[in-house]
């Protein structure tokens, strides 16, 4: 018999699976590395969330039900879930960083508040040595 924690776990596992292939179909069909990086590291994190909620919830149903183990799960998949949540938007952004630095364009973008024409970037260097 399905319980309530049953289907808490099952549908939490729909939703990271869910936003996950959003990912993955985002890194397919998005033009420029930009893009490709929001989708590539919003919808995983937020897939990964969900995923690691299930098995922090499964980790305690069989916790609850005697078994020490299921604490040492859900005590890790906690762990693993901080690492994620810091590590992949840090990521992500010094991908992004490297790419504007390397001279890579967003696509389609009009204006790039980040790109510095030379005389401002001499001006900038001047009032920082005074």
């Amino acid at each position: 018999m399905i319980g309530w924690s049953d289907v808490l776990i099952l549908i939490f596992l729909a939703i990271g699976v869910f936003f996950n292939f959003l990912a993955g179909v985002g890194l397919i069909r998005f033009p420029d590395v930009y893009t490709r990086l929001h989708a590539g590291t919003k919808c995983t994190t937020f897939g990964s969330i969900f995923l690691s909620l299930s098995v922090i919830f499964l980790g305690l149903k069989i916790w609850l039900a005697g078994d020490v183990n299921g604490s040492v799960l859900a005590f890790h998949t906690g762990a693993a879930l901080v690492a994620i949540l810091l590590t992949n938007p840090t990521g992500a952004h010094a991908i992004a960083r490297a790419a504007h630095r390397s001279g890579v364009k967003p696509f389609g973008a009009v204006v790039d508040d980040l790109e510095k024409t030379p005389a401002k970037a001499k001006s900038s260097k001047k009032e920082v040595k005074k």
